[in-house]
Order: C-alpha cells, then sequence, then structure tokens
C-alpha cells in the first residue's frame, strides 16, 4: 500500500471538506497543490446530538465521509481526517466540529481556511468564530453544486411582495433550458400538477418495482458497527440500510429510477399504502442532499427520458419541478430568512411533541405507518412528511421548535437548509406565509382517500366528535373555528372556512369540547 502524503509544513491552504459537501467538483477544491495545501475532513460526535440523530443518519454521513476519504486520498491528496473517537480530541470539551476544527487549526496552523458555504447557518457562524479566534483569514465559495447560487436568489426576490415557487421555477427553466421549446414549456403548460395527484387503487398499489439499494461494505460495516455502541441509545434501526454513500451507487440510484420507477412517480406522488414505505420515489434526496451526485446529472437524466423514450411528461416535470424548483427554491429562502426561521410561530403554539413521534406508538393508523417507517428507514415521502406528520403537528399546536428538530433528527436526507424551511414554511405556516399562500391541512377523510390506513383504525375520519372521531379530523376543525377570521380573509382557505359555518352552533361546541379532550391527551392517542 503506497504511503500517503504528509500535510505539507508550511500549509499554504487548509481546505475543509464538510459532510454535505462529498464531491470532487468542490469549489474550495480549485487550484489545489497537494505540495503546499492539503483537506481537512471533521467527524465530531456534537453533529450527531445537536438533535437526537436517527441512527441510519449518523451513518449515512460518516460512511459517505469515509468513502469521500478513500477517494481523496488514491488521487494523492494530503488529508488530516478527525475520526469520530479519535483519542486526543474524544472528549467533551472537543465534541462540536468548532471545537475540533480549533484544534486542528492550532495543529497545523495554514495561512488560510478555504470552505465552500455550508447548508446550515449554525455551522457558518461557527466556523467564521473559529478561523477569526485563531487569526487564520477566511475564504468562502459559493456552492456551485445548486443551480442558482445564495446572490442570484436574492435577486429574484427584489421588488417581490409575495415568493412563490412557481414563478421561480419557470425562471429557472427558462434560465437553464430545461423542457423548453424556444420561449414556451414542453407540451404547452409549465406543470402538470392536476394528473400527479392520484391514489392507489382500492385494491392496492399492485407491484411496485423497489428502489435501488445498496449492500453495505467493509467501511459502512465498520461505521454501522461503531453507531450501534456509541449511539445505542439514539432512535432508529439499522437492519435496512441500503443507501448510496459513493457517487458511483448515487448514479446507478439515479438509472434505476429513471429506468424503472419514474414513470408512474408522476400518478402516485402523493398516495400512501400501509407498509409501503417508498412508493414510486426516487430516493435521490440522500444523495443529491451529500452532493454525491450534480442536480444537473439528475434533471438531465429525466429530460432526457421524455425526449428520447417517450416517458410521460406528467411524470418527468412533477419530478424535475422537485429538483430545479423546489430544491432550489427552499435553499434561497433559509439563507434569506435566517437566523429568524429559526424562532418563527406565527401562531403562538407552545405544546410538547407527543412522545410517540420517536416511538410510533400510537394508535392513529396513518401516524403509526408513517413514524413507524421513519424509524426504520430515516425516511418518509414528501406527503406524508407534510400531510401526516407535520400536519397533525401543526393541528396538535406542537411548538415549530420542536418539530423542526426532529424532523433534522430523524430523516437521512435532512440538512437544515432543506429541512427547517419546509418544517416551519410548508409543514407548520409558522412564518405566517412567508412563501406559501396558506396553511396545508385537511380532515381525515383526505387522508382517507389518499391511502388505505383509516380502514381498520380505531379512529372514524368523517367524526368530528364523539369516541371514535378521528384526531385529525377533530383537530382541522378546531383549527378553523379558532383562526376563522384570519382563513376567511384569504381566497385559498375561505371555502374551508364557510363549510365551518355550515356547522349548527352545536357540532361546533361539539367539536372545541372533542378538541378540548384531544390536545389534553395528544401522547395517549
Amino acid at each position: 500500500m503506497n504511503k500517503l502524503p504528509a500535510v505539507p509544513r508550511p500549509l499554504r491552504r487548509l481546505v475543509l471538506v464538510l459532510g454535505d459537501q462529498l464531491w470532487p467538483g468542490n469549489p474550495a477544491l480549485a487550484g489545489f497543490d497537494p505540495t503546499q495545501d492539503a483537506v481537512l475532513m471533521i467527524e465530531a460526535p456534537g453533529e450527531a446530538s445537536h438533535v437526537w440523530s436517527h441512527k441510519a443518519r449518523i451513518v449515512l454521513f460518516l460512511s459517505a465521509m469515509r468513502h469521500f476519504q478513500q477517494a481523496l486520498e488514491r488521487k494523492g491528496f494530503p488529508l488530516r481526517y478527525v475520526r469520530l473517537d479519535e483519542a486526543a480530541l474524544d472528549h467533551a470539551a472537543t465534541a462540536t466540529l468548532a471545537a475540533r476544527l480549533q484544534r486542528v487549526l492550532q495543529e497545523l496552523r495554514p495561512q488560510g481556511l478555504w470552505v465552500c458555504e455550508p447548508g446550515e447557518w449554525r455551522l457558518q457562524q461557527d466556523i467564521e468564530g473559529v478561523a477569526t479566534a485563531a487569526e487564520v483569514p477566511l475564504r468562502w465559495f459559493d456552492d456551485t453544486h445548486f443551480f442558482c447560487s445564495r446572490q442570484r436568489f436574492a435577486r429574484w426576490t427584489q421588488g417581490r411582495k409575495e415568493w412563490r415557487m412557481e414563478f421561480f421555477y419557470r425562471e429557472m427553466r427558462r434560465e437553464h433550458g430545461v423542457l423548453m421549446e424556444g420561449p414556451q414549456p414542453v407540451g404547452g403548460q409549465w406543470n402538470f400538477d392536476a394528473e400527479n395527484r392520484g391514489s392507489y387503487p382500492k385494491k392496492g398499489p399492485g407491484l411496485i418495482t423497489p428502489p435501488a439499494q445498496f449492500e453495505p461494505d467493509a467501511i459502512t460495516r465498520e461505521v454501522i458497527e461503531m453507531v450501534r455502541t456509541r449511539f445505542a441509545d439514539h432512535p432508529g434501526d439499522l437492519e435496512s440500510f441500503a443507501w448510496p454513500v459513493t457517487p458511483e451507487q448515487a448514479r446507478e440510484a439515479l438509472r434505476h429510477f429513471v429506468d424503472q420507477r419514474l414513470e408512474m412517480f408522476g400518478t402516485f406522488q402523493d398516495a400512501m399504502w400501509t407498509q409501503t414505505p417508498f412508493g414510486w420515489h426516487s430516493l435521490l434526496s440522500v444523495a443529491l442532499n451529500l452532493h454525491l451526485i450534480d442536480p444537473r446529472e439528475v434533471v438531465a437524466a429525466a429530460e432526457a427520458a421524455h425526449r428520447d423514450r417517450g416517458l410521460p411528461l406528467a411524470s418527468v416535470e412533477g419530478f424535475i419541478r422537485q429538483v430545479l424548483g423546489w430544491r432550489e427554491f427552499i435553499r434561497g429562502v433559509y439563507w434569506m430568512d435566517m437566523p429568524g426561521m429559526k424562532t418563527a410561530n406565527h401562531y403562538g403554539h407552545r405544546r410538547d411533541l407527543p412522545a410517540w413521534y420517536w416511538s410510533a406508538q400510537t394508535r392513529m393508523a396513518c401516524m403509526k405507518d408513517a413514524v413507524g417507517q421513519t424509524l426504520a428507514h430515516g425516511y418518509a415521502h414528501h406527503i406524508q412528511r407534510l400531510m401526516l406528520t407535520g400536519q397533525f403537528a401543526l393541528l396538535a399546536e406542537v411548538e415549530p421548535r420542536q418539530v423542526a428538530d426532529w424532523y433534522l433528527a430523524v430523516y437521512v436526507d435532512a440538512i437544515e437548509w432543506v429541512e427547517l424551511p419546509n418544517v416551519i414554511g410548508m409543514a407548520l405556516y409558522a412564518d405566517g406565509g412567508r412563501f406559501t399562500s396558506k396553511p396545508y391541512i385537511a380532515s381525515g377523510q383526505y387522508i382517507d382517500r389518499m391511502s388505505n390506513h383509516c380502514k381498520g383504525c380505531i379512529y372514524q375520519p368523517k367524526l368530528r366528535s364523539g369516541p371514535q372521531a378521528c384526531p385529525v379530523t377533530t383537530l382541522y376543525w378546531n383549527f378553523l373555528d379558532r383562526h376563522e377570521t384570519e382563513l376567511a380573509a384569504s381566497p385559498r382557505t375561505a371555502l374551508m372556512v364557510k363549510n365551518l359555518q355550515r356547522m349548527e352552533p352545536t357540532e361546533r361546541q361539539a367539536v372545541r369540547d372533542q378538541a378540548v379532550l384531544t390536545l389534553a391527551r395528544l401522547g395517549d392517542l
């Protein structure tokens, strides 16, 4: 085995590569000279306990980082890699990434620290603070993985009273020539939402081609065993861990999705079914968010599937909208609104997150299934996150910060730039409609329509009050009752309020009384 190159002394540049920046095109590596420069990668136990992270999330990050370490070493890059259990740093005082970075800067004394901008405001502040204290010049680089830079998004927002993804998405389509025929969108319309809201047939979804899965190799198995031991009290299982941890696996996951799953994705992207955790979804957010694959490659592959193979435009456009539209838009919103987004609480909700969000021990069939699969796989698709776990937390008046911390902890694809605005803005409307036009709420009858969860559940989705009333339905009508004036003033929610106002006064009072009981026993539902 070739001896790894030593870190140069004196050291011109130390390039810090964070755990979600694992691609050779990292702009901080531009102009890298192995005779003068070195790469730094840091595993920090504090990043796993900053929120009570799912075991699979910890394994994913650490395994992907160690595979990237291996790739850099094969290229002959001088590398200082700080392992989680490095003896000299494995104590409480150096549990955080910032503390470990500080020690390494003292050790190596580089002339400069180069870093691609992180995916979390907290880390940006920490790195800036450490570099300043160490008197090491810090240079940030735009994250060129994304189609739209933070500065480009800020320019897009100028002069706009409302930020709406649809208009941003259209601009991105034009700017990057995606699904365009000259100045017009392919197919004559910008989105095909109306065709992408199907539920599974009453007999069930039938045979769904499973997503690509990857047998853990020696590196991943080593990480799994370490996490099982060191983070034994953390939530989640590792029995089914099969996520991509290298660029090669990420590309295989993309090929598999485009070839075998994309065709059906659009129609059933909002559908839910018990013990069907992945549906027709791509699961590519994991690889994308760690930068194991370039979103341009993902978008191009989907576009080619329509152009060259005739895959349904509704499915292809719906998928591209998630990558080129929503993903880029959400990142822009995050950086525009931090740090205030972290404490947003439009409705002033203060209840604690029910304990069953960490155990799946609830009698609500829909929540049991969504939380159960989350604990098993570290994954749930967007409708499960928005209209099940997210909506329930909103209707149950749970404090937004607790909800956001839960999402960041339990999903393997969660990085704060994507998780926080989706939770605060979409699921909870805690920002008061900064970039959405209404709170996303529905009764249990929506869940019944889009899934089979309600069949056999002890709660009845049509019932608003009484011992068998569905908690979602009760709390939905209670939410309308509590916020009637605000919701009546919006054209997007006015119809909901009109339905509320058709109730007899006695029925409205019954809903209020039932809601008091439901909210008082959230942990026992």
